[in-house]
């Protein structure tokens, strides 16, 4: 499957983004979807993931609370709504894709498909 991230941009501390990644196949629902992100000189760290169907969903903690995965199957697509962003959420952000994933998986390892970054910058 190609994924296409988009939606990143420069927004103010407390401002909201939503991150979109469209897929291209015709099996998105057999797909476990992730959100990664990679701040300047730092490791790629999880971000959401969220389940094939779209009913269960898990969050790194610093986002917990903030920020919302959400996956819509007709439309092929996950989004990443983020609100009330710090200067620390500042990173590229990527989506991945986990072919049958069973169990929704933080380690990027599991993930078969990446899409390119979307650079998020928020500014203080």
């Amino acid at each position: 499957v190609q994924l296409q991230a988009s939606g990143g941009g420069l927004v103010l501390t407390g401002g909201s983004l939503r991150l979109s990644c469209a897929a291209e196949g015709s099996t998105f629902s057999s797909y476990t979807m992730g959100w990664f992100r990679q701040a300047p000189g730092k490791e790629r760290e999880f971000v959401a993931a969220i389940s094939r169907r779209g009913l269960t969903t898990i969050y790194e903690g610093s986002v917990k609370g903030r920020f919302t995965i959400s996956k819509d199957n007709a439309k092929n697509t996950v989004y990443l709504q983020m609100n009330s962003l710090k200067p620390e959420d500042t990173a590229d952000y990527y989506c991945a894709a986990d072919y049958d994933g069973a169990v929704i998986a933080k380690n990027s390892n599991e993930y078969d498909y990446w899409g390119q970054g979307t650079l998020v910058t928020v500014s203080s």
